[in-house]
């Protein structure tokens, strides 16, 4: 396929290229053929750090053989071109180095739940995307790969940790791929590149055959152009294995299902302003969070001004202890994949200070984290008690420069105090378990996007609201200065 027809396909989402395969009008092969053309073009992104096309091709040769795709049996993304984020979606004897140096020769043992859903859906798996190491970051330039860049302005980060993932559906590479969120790292990158990011509700998937991350904060999604895609995505992984430590109801309906019924009047709380300390909220974030709310108004929800209170010095100590420990697992699965002590230099600077404090973490000290969060999400529910959503920025500010998010800062502590400067609200919605949505409602004078983030207990209602937000409010006709890879390499 030639390069000006494999972009016109980058136009339609993911939804609609599987319908050109169920239709016949093309095979799976031939779309991921002018994905693979896509992904060439934008080298200069650096988004996709391993090919895995002969891979790819294999797999959609076979939908293709099988006939699958034109029964409809697989749903509404068979045939799709997909990139895996190199972290949290391991495939078996692919390359996963988790954007750290000790392991660029790791290679995953074991196919990830999550991964073995995408392919049950049919959705063709042919790369990996860029990450910083083990997901510290909420930007998107490890030392192992490079910097990812934003399609949006090539001096400015595409987010973290699911940077790469974002990059490529940016710039029009794919119209989807996975992502991971443990304080942010879906909606981060989501608010960077103009994307729809949803952080599902906790244990809405699965990390088997894994335990679980950080105590239930994390949780695997992924970046898409539509909310119609993140919905048949997140159909496509609902679910828990044998075993999960936490489990959520299914729901009534299946979300995609959902997308076609407005949702009820809501009782939608905004704040403007971070819960962390931090800088006064660029006046343009803010007026791009009223906006949303006085459209959501004039859809007939209900939209107050509030906050609910909760000790955030308190949580941020809790977050940090929990990357420390979290960060050792990083050693230590260095240190078996090397068969000797990883050295200093073989990680990023920053992850290096947080191992130093996780060995130093007492049991009584990880308990009490444990237990702080669980005490916070508390008095933060109390304070939703009168409301169903919470509005709020996604990031306090427009994408930051690179070099901010990635630096170490002596302490942990001090290192996401800087990143919550940034981030505002974004962790709280790991730490409470309910999900959030991140829609790029607005751009700056200067072409930069800009989130508005919504927070619920379930998705379902979030993706309605996206649903109604994405029609009054439309952002999918808008495209990058790196569309389709013209971003010099």
């Amino acid at each position: 396929m030639d390069a000006t027809a494999a972009a016109d396909l980058a136009d339609l989402d993911a939804i609609g290229q599987a319908a050109l395969a169920a239709s016949g009008e093309l095979s799976a092969l031939e779309l991921l053929d002018a994905a693979i053309t896509r992904t060439e073009a934008a080298r200069g992104l650096n988004a996709v750090i391993t090919d895995l096309f002969e891979r790819g091709r294999e797999q959609a040769a076979a939908l293709d053989q099988s006939g699958t795709l034109r029964s409809g049996a697989l749903g509404p993304l068979a045939g799709v071109p997909f990139l895996l984020k190199d972290l949290g979606a391991s495939l078996a004897g692919a390359r996963e180095a988790m954007g750290s140096r000790a392991l660029r020769n790791h290679v995953a043992t074991h196919t990830a739940w999550i991964v073995e859903r995408y392919l049950t859906a049919g959705l063709v798996v042919f790369g990996k995307t860029n990450t910083p190491e083990w997901g510290n970051h909420c930007t998107t330039e490890p030392s192992l790969f490079g910097r990812t860049a934003n399609p949006w302005s090539p001096d400015t980060t595409p987010g973290g940790s699911s940077g790469g993932s974002a990059a490529a559906v940016a710039a029009g590479v794919v119209p989807a791929a996975s992502g991971g969120d443990g304080t942010g790292s879906i909606r981060v990158p989501a608010a960077c590149c103009g994307l729809v990011g949803l952080k599902p509700r906790r244990a809405r998937t699965s990390f088997a055959p894994s335990g679980h991350l950080l105590e239930g904060l994390a949780v695997e999604h992924a970046l898409t152009r539509t909310v119609r895609d993140s919905a048949a995505l997140l159909d496509a992984v609902t679910g828990g294995a044998l075993g999960d430590p936490y489990n959520a109801l299914l729901p009534a309906q299946p979300f995609l299902t959902a997308l076609g019924q407005p949702p009820l009047p809501q009782r939608i709380l905004i704040a403007t302003e971070s819960p962390f300390p931090a800088p006064p909220t660029d006046p343009r974030v803010v007026a791009a969070v009223e906006s949303a709310g006085r459209t959501l108004e004039s859809l007939g929800h209900r939209v107050e001004p509030g906050a609910p209170g909760f000790d955030a010095d308190s949580v941020a100590t809790a977050i940090a202890v929990l990357h420390n420990v979290s960060n050792v697992q990083l050693y230590n699965v260095a240190k078996a994949h090397l068969g000797r002590d990883p050295r200093e230099d073989e990680f990023e600077a920053s992850s290096w200070v947080m191992m130093q404090e996780g060995f130093s973490t007492t049991g009584v000290d990880y308990a009490d984290a444990i237990d702080t969060l669980h005490t916070q999400t508390r008095q933060f529910v109390a304070g939703m008690s009168a409301h169903d959503v919470l509005l709020v920025p996604t990031l306090l500010a427009p994408p930051p420069p690179y070099g901010v998010l990635d630096q170490p800062r002596g302490t942990t502590r001090a290192f996401f105090d800087v990143e919550f400067a940034h981030t505002g609200w974004t962790t709280m919605a790991n730490v409470t378990g309910w999900a959030a949505i991140s829609l790029p409602l607005a751009v700056t004078a200067d072409g930069l996007p800009l989130g508005v983030q919504l927070m619920a207990p379930d998705e379902a209602v979030l993706l309605q609201l996206a649903a109604q937000l994405e029609q009054a409010m439309p952002w999918v006709g808008r495209r990058p200065p790196g569309w389709l890879g013209s971003l010099s390499s």
